[in-house]
């Protein structure tokens, strides 16, 4: 992995933007400390949008859930929500510099985050990047069962419907290769994403007015690879 400090030199939404196209991302090493570091992962992790699987017991939560899900309506609460300790993260990356940069991004319409409700209470989320046709994923959140689960179901609805080809996971964990995500080479990565970032996307295909519904979602998803419900 490397790894490039950055402390003192401001960044703007702009230079983010390039250094995402240049497949790079920043991170700090807790939320106490105000030094960032550019992140190139050697092993990138991806989630194929056509062969993105929800597992059957998902699926039927996904129909069924009490919970709503709206996009970009709020923002911080989601980074809080994001930078909250979890099991297995006791410490945060998310300091003020993220918060800041991600903020002015979002205002600019390049940063979105997709939220789960449960009546007026927000239980998960998610948020990240958007470039021409590619989402970088940047952190999930839950405080209710599967509600990071749906947010990300929702996202990859959406994605699909909005053209987009690359949704970058930056990393893999046990839970995301439950979705059928993969790591893949620099190089690989690096022509995937100069294909990504030929055209324009559009991250509002689906309705953002209003709560997508989980059978609107899955709709999209087995349209497109036919993988809902298979596996457990």
């Amino acid at each position: 992995m490397a790894n490039r400090r950055t402390n003192f030199i401001e960044i703007t939404p702009d230079v983010l933007l390039k250094a995402y196209a240049c497949g790079i991302f920043p991170m700090a090493e807790s939320a106490d400390d105000p030094t960032l570091y550019w992140i190139e992962p050697e092993l990138r992790g991806i989630i194929p949008l056509d062969g993105f699987h929800v597992p059957r017991r998902l699926a039927r939560t996904v129909r069924t859930t009490r919970f709503t899900v709206r996009v970009d309506q709020a923002f911080d609460a989601v980074i809080d929500g994001c930078a909250k300790p979890a099991a297995g993260r006791t410490r945060t990356w998310i300091n003020h510099r993220i918060r800041k940069i991600y903020r002015a991004l979002y205002a600019e319409g390049h940063c979105h985050t997709v939220e789960v409700y449960d009546g007026t209470r927000l239980v998960g989320g998610l948020y990240g990047v958007s470039l021409g046709r590619a989402f970088f994923g940047e952190s999930m959140f839950h405080e209710a069962r599967d509600a990071s689960k749906i947010a990300l179901v929702h996202l990859v609805a959406r994605l699909i419907a909005g053209g987009y080809t690359l949704l970058d996971t930056q990393f893999v964990t046990d839970h995301l290769k439950t979705f059928g995500a993969r790591e893949v080479p620099r190089r690989h990565y690096h022509r995937l994403l100069e294909e990504a970032l030929v055209g324009e996307a559009d991250f509002s295909a689906l309705p953002t007015h209003r709560p997508v519904r989980g059978v609107e979602a899955l709709a999209i998803i087995d349209k497109r690879d036919g993988q809902i419900g298979n596996g457990d």
